[in-house]
């Protein structure tokens, strides 16, 4: 290489690489002084879909039909699995008690409607009863929260941290808890329903007009079009309400969210806020400081409702919450409830669905929020690459944009919302996600999310009513093949997996127990990507490297996304990381992380690092320097 093209790139590299030290110190305030000692990896799992073990899966089947797994069915073997994984959180996704068409009225719970449920089985994102869990998932529904309560016992004794679900945007149309404190009142339960807005009313109204059913389009119907008693396309909402995704129109379109209503934060339909700002240096401020700002303050009833839902969990014994659509709601409220939970479990993980760009910091450091999805910048992004018609060369921009905020913004490629990689619509097959999931997993000190099934290639390929193919269904009771083949009837050991299941399943496991043992992805990052673009022959735009480290491990990760071709060339790592790792003018050994099956060495002369490097399609390395 010409001396020329290090100086020209000298400063380049200067500010991709940040400070030398043992491990990274997280850009967080409540946590300024303490250094991130491991990553964090999240399992998501569904958790009326994890147990069954019924392979009908009759489209709109009924729980008699198709099954439902229950709590119970996290054995004590199940749970030690999922941690061997490489697990440090499970996320047991649709625990609050939301509407569901199965008939519980014996255990004096109210029948839904289904006018206003989607699917058989019920959205858990419309939460009906915040004070009690699903009772689909218990053997004995009078048992029901004590029945959960024992799976976070077990969960916590496998060594797994428990997150469930907030949804403080909107709730059930029917909302009506019948497990709720004697002190505590319902949403809606006071509100003057005469107005449109009072910053104490829960919900916002549409005067004098009745709700009505919305019309069903795309050929859906209630329950596929069984009769159905309630099925009449009425539901008593006199006034209605607005819907959950803001929608102000009494009849709400079938592409609202019409199941749900909107929570009111106390901001007028014309976007004034009826509560104090946050001065702008709170951003800065730790989370006793933003618990104390509020403590003499007034705040929207709405907001307390809420504050006490998720000290009720805490005390309950669940380690965090995953907030739905946090971005819909005020900053303000984020930092008044989050700074409570962490006043009282400062180690609780808080994790925020966000999609705007613009917002994140604000909701990071003033909200108070642990993690955001980093879905808008890197999922969407590497999924294009997975797909075989986006470039890796936008992957380190990504990471510069970032890095100031990078511990924060949680890393997946699958969860409810988003399609299955092995799906048609996706990737269409399993392995292309293994090089991406070599990059979301090494790439930063961010935690990283895998969905249930992932691991094993669920194409998530079922019919299941309202739920369509390549996304697991969330409305309906069914049955998930691969999870299914995994869980062997109850014994948890992939005996009925086939050989590329266990072969996936492996590589998982791998690469997610080196993630959280690793002291250098806990570490710095420095991209190295760009320059070979720009220098090394043969080094497209499929590929993708960077280097991790801290002062006791150094690494060099490459993977290839292109699942035809595989790629020879000559890695070169730059002057400026050479004498960065303190590394003289000789060989070094590099040995290969996850199968321990290639070894090669770093050549370094004149403090230029090159590397032969042979890649096959969809291969990734992570190579470690013996010192």
């Amino acid at each position: 290489m010409k001396k020329s093209h290090i100086c020209i790139l000298s400063l380049f590299f200067l500010i991709f690489m940040g400070c030398k030290n043992e491990e990274k110190r997280v850009e967080k305030s409540d946590f300024q002084n303490i250094e991130l000692k491991q990553k964090q990896v999240v399992y998501q799992v569904f958790t009326r879909l994890f147990g069954n073990k019924n392979d009908t899966n009759k489209p709109w089947g009924t729980i008699e039909e198709n099954g439902v797994g229950k709590f119970n069915d996290f054995t004590d073997k199940a749970l030690q699995e999922i941690k061997d994984l490489g697990v440090t959180h499970i996320w047991y996704t649709g625990v609050p008690h939301h509407d569901v068409i199965t008939d519980y009225s014996k255990f004096g719970i109210s029948k839904d409607d289904p006018d206003v449920v989607k699917g058989r089985a019920g959205s858990p994102y419309a939460v009906k009863d915040y004070y009690n869990v699903n009772p689909d998932l218990a053997v004995n529904v009078e048992n029901r929260l004590e029945e959960f309560e024992d799976l976070i016992e077990r969960s916590n004794k496998a060594g797994l941290k428990v997150i469930i679900d907030i949804v403080p945007n909107h709730v059930a149309r029917n909302y009506k808890s019948i497990s709720k404190p004697e002190s505590v009142k319902d949403f809606g339960e006071d509100d003057d329903t005469s107005v449109v807005y009072h910053v104490n009313n829960n919900f916002y109204y549409i005067s004098k007009e009745p709700f009505k059913v919305p019309i069903w389009e795309d050929g859906y119907s209630p329950l596929g079009g069984e009769k159905h008693p309630l099925s009449d396309r009425k539901f008593d909402e006199n006034p209605a309400k607005w819907t959950g995704n803001g929608s102000r129109l009494s009849q709400p379109n079938f592409g609202d969210w019409y199941e749900t209503v909107k929570v009111n934060y106390g901001i007028s339909p014309d976007g004034k806020k009826d509560f104090d700002e946050l001065p702008d240096d709170f951003a800065n401020k730790n989370h006793k400081a933003h618990f104390d700002f509020w403590k003499d303050k007034t705040v929207p009833n709405s907001w307390k409702k809420f504050r006490d839902i998720a000290l009720y969990w805490t005390d309950k014994g669940v380690d965090g919450f995953r907030y739905d659509m946090a971005e819909m709601v005020p900053v303000e409220f984020w930092s008044y409830m989050n700074s409570s939970i962490k006043m009282k479990n400062p180690e609780a993980f808080l994790l925020a669905e966000v999609y705007n760009p613009s917002l994140y910091r604000d909701y990071i450091r003033k909200g108070k929020m642990d993690y955001l999805y980093d879905k808008v910048k890197l999922y969407d992004t590497i999924k294009n690459v997975m797909r075989g018609y986006g470039k890796t060369d936008h992957i380190p921009p990504i990471q510069e944009g970032l890095k100031d905020i990078e511990h924060h913004m949680l890393h997946f490629l699958e969860n409810h919302d988003e399609q299955r990689i092995a799906s048609p619509d996706f990737a269409g097959s399993a392995l292309k996600g293994k090089p991406a999931m070599v990059v979301s997993a090494t790439i930063s000190t961010a935690p990283t999310m895998i969905y249930f099934g992932q691991e094993l290639g669920e194409p998530g390929a079922e019919d299941a009513g309202f739920g369509k193919p390549t996304r697991t269904s969330i409305f309906d009771y069914i049955g998930v093949p691969t999870i299914q083949r995994w869980m062997n009837n109850g014994a948890f050991d992939g005996g009925r997996l086939s050989q590329e299941e266990k072969s996936l399943r492996d590589f998982y496991k791998r690469l997610l127990n080196f993630t959280i043992n690793s002291s250098a992805l806990a570490g710095n990052y420095a991209d190295i990507h760009l320059y070979n673009r720009k220098f090394t022959k043969d080094y497209t735009d499929k590929v993708l490297s960077y280097v991790r480290y801290s002062n006791s491990e150094k690494l060099i990760i490459i993977s290839n996304f292109d699942a035809e071709k595989g790629y020879e060339f000559e890695l070169q790592i730059p002057k400026e990381i050479i004498l960065l790792w303190n590394l003289e003018d000789k060989d070094f050994q590099l040995s290969e992380q996850l199968y321990n099956k290639y070894n090669t060495n770093l050549r370094v002369d004149e403090s230029i690092g090159n590397i032969k490097i042979s890649l096959k399609p969809l291969e990734s390395f992570i190579l470690k320097l013996n010192q």
